[in-house]
Formats: structure tokens, sequence, C-alpha cells
């Protein structure tokens, strides 16, 4: 059975930019802070390296009830036990990530186009990261979705759609009512100086943008 995942807060990590002095650390924060779903996302580290890197963030997210989402590997997802997977574009299609990680985990796929948004629903996957919303530093090569794209894709799925790329607290009150499932979030949160409180305020602020 496939876990129930809350999207409203989706921390993506990145070493490169945390505040603290490690990663556990800042998931740790994050988490206390509010984020409901935690994508670690490791670059540029070897599989055993992602392996017991993933296996610590794993503790910190299950200590929290989090689940926690492995960017780009399947087979990590599989060998640490992680709620599933997110890929983009340029890596396995998710038809094959299905046959690796099995029917009860969650595969996510980011896309920036109707065109690619419905080859990921019919290709098995249970959610959409969709972006970039503005320009970030994180991915620089993203294209920025319009506010009328970003809708077009909402409408034209039945899955999930997760909104990525330079999402803030200046960005999230203008995506209100699009119909979008959450808000992943990279540098507001992991580079914060207080990760805590950054991921509470996001939190409020989303959950204040539902109520109104």
């Amino acid at each position: 059975m496939k876990p129930v995942i809350d999207y409203t807060l989706y921390l993506v990590t990145d070493r490169d930019l945390m505040s603290t002095g490690t990663l556990v650390e800042a998931v740790e924060a994050a988490c206390a802070g509010g984020v409901t779903l935690v994508q670690l996302r490791e670059k540029h580290v070897t599989r055993e390296e992602y392996e017991t890197i993933a296996r610590d963030v794993k503790r910190i997210c299950d200590a929290y009830d989090v689940p926690l989402i492995i960017n780009d590997s399947p087979e990590v997802a599989v060998a640490v036990g992680a709620a599933g997977v997110h890929v983009g574009q340029e890596d396995l299609e998710a038809s094959r990530v299905r046959d690796i990680v099995g029917p009860d985990a969650i595969v996510g796929v980011s896309a920036a186009s109707v065109a690619e948004a419905r080859a990921a629903q019919a290709a098995s996957a249970d959610y959409l990261g969709v972006g970039a919303i503005t320009p970030t530093a994180t991915k620089p090569e993203a294209g920025v979705l319009t506010i009328d794209e970003l809708r077009e894709i909402v409408d034209c799925v039945d899955i999930p759609v997760v909104a990525i790329g330079g999402v803030n607290a200046q960005t999230i009150p203008s995506l209100a009512g699009l119909g979008l499932a959450g808000y992943s979030v990279v540098s507001a949160i992991i580079a914060a100086p207080d990760i805590e409180t950054a991921s509470h305020e996001l939190r409020e602020l989303i959950d204040e943008g539902e109520r109104a």
C-alpha cells in the first residue's frame, strides 16, 4: 500500500546552501518547523555514500513521521526503505523507475509543460514537481513558467502538482488558488539562519492561504 503523502511544505536538500554544520541538523530543524515531506538531493556522491547519507536522514524523518523521497536514484530509495523517488526529465523514465521501486513507492517527476505532465502521469508518476516559478540559483537552467502555464498543467492531470523553483515567502501568495498540492522549497529553508523558524513561518503562510 502506498504511503499517504502530504505535499504541503516539501523540503529539497542542498548541502552547498545549508546554514547548519551537518545535513542531519538541517533536516531535523526543518522537520521540527513543520515540513511535511523531505527530498534528499545528492548529485556528487558515490552510490555507497548516498545510501549512508540517506539512512542518516531517514532516521530523522522517521522520528518526525515525515516521508523521505530520494532524488534520482531508485536503487538508493529501495535500499534505505524510502517512501519514494523523484526524477527529472533527463533522468530515468518514470515507468522504469516504477519497475525498480515497485507499486507501493511514490514516484515524482519534474515537468515544465503540459506534454511532459501528461507523459509523466501516463508513465505512472504519483505527483509532479512543476516549475520553475521564478529564476532560481539552485537550477539556473530551468525555464520559468507563467501563472497561466502552471494553471494549465494543474488542470491537465489528475495527480498532485507541487510548485518548484524560486518558491519562498514572497512567491507563495501569488500561487494561491491554482489547485497546487504543495510547495517545494530549497534555499528559503535550507539556507535560512534559523531553519526551524523559516519552516514554521512558511508553513503558517501556506496554511493561512488555504484558509483564505
